[in-house]
């Protein structure tokens, strides 16, 4: 498998920055209404780390998808992600104050405009794709989306996530693995894939990159949460220890979980071999995701 002729590997920080500075002006673009509503879900996109718009665009890239179409995927994942963020910040799931070092968006406006908010980011996400820019299969984007998204995805993690805090016996690691896997791993496998699925191109080893690379976010996640700083992750930490939540950590030990995330980033970067030189940002993005602090 050839990557596309004019597809030049940048050094992670510079494509990353540039990610965040593409959604941002698409996000103000496509959502530049003053009213209350359209502050709160652009409120809710903004500050984030974007690493799933990242990823959209950097598989985009590699298979030659025109500009326009990719940023419309890389800022519906995120409109995704950021509802995902509000609903979960709320006092009836973890009910949390702080997200991205700033106030969340029921304590900066209401319970009721951040329900309104992320409900507005999911619709307006699945209205992206469904621009004719994104071209012949966004169909396949759309169903994927949904898939990815919905009750045998992300909402399907978060509410196996939300019945372990009441269980009788703590999860094991199997559990834990197919609970990540649906709650952070289902859109992590949707971005990196969505360039190859707009260009009706060969997924798999994108999604085998996807797949080890989701795990390996979620551990490190719990990694943070022992030994994150509350100032640089930008909420809450150690919230999992002592609510005697399941984690990577509490079930391999520390040593352990990092040594398994080192094995998903080389197994992450192993799997974009097809791809050649084209992939080492998406190495790297491998090895930030295992070394992040925030």
């Amino acid at each position: 498998m050839a990557a596309a002729a004019d597809a030049q590997s940048r050094p992670f920080a510079q494509a990353l920055k540039e990610a965040q500075s593409r959604i941002t002006a698409h996000m103000e673009a496509r959502l530049g209404g003053n009213d209350p509503l359209h502050a709160a879900m652009r409120y809710a996109i903004t500050g984030g780390k974007m690493l799933r718009g990242f990823l959209v665009l950097e598989s985009a890239r590699l298979h030659g998808v025109d500009d326009d179409a990719a940023l419309e995927a890389a800022l519906a994942i995120e409109c995704i992600h950021a509802y995902s963020l509000v609903h979960d910040d709320l006092p009836c799931m973890d009910d949390d104050d702080l997200r991205r070092g700033q106030p969340t968006v029921h304590k900066k406006w209401d319970e009721a405009m951040a329900v309104l908010a992320g409900d507005s980011l999911q619709t307006f996400a699945f209205e992206l794709l469904a621009d004719p820019k994104i071209g012949p299969h966004a169909l396949v984007l759309i169903r994927g989306l949904a898939q990815s998204s919905g009750k045998d995805g992300m909402v399907s993690g978060q509410m196996l996530d939300i019945a372990a805090e009441t269980a009788t016996t703590p999860l094991d690691l199997d559990q834990i693995t197919r609970l990540q896997n649906r709650k952070t791993g289902c859109l992590i496998s949707w971005s990196a894939t969505a360039g190859a699925v707009m260009a009706d191109a060969d997924e798999a080893p994108l999604r085998r990159y996807a797949d080890a690379l989701g795990l390996a976010f979620q551990i490190a996640d719990d990694i943070l949460d022992v030994e994150g700083d509350a100032a640089k992750v930008g909420k809450a930490v150690r919230k999992d220890a002592d609510a005697g939540k399941a984690t990577f950590v509490s079930l391999l030990g520390l040593d352990a979980a990092k040594d398994r995330a080192r094995t998903l980033m080389e197994q992450a970067c192993d799997a974009l071999s097809p791809y050649g030189s084209a992939a080492e940002t998406l190495k790297e993005a491998a090895r930030f995701v295992i070394s992040r602090d925030s």
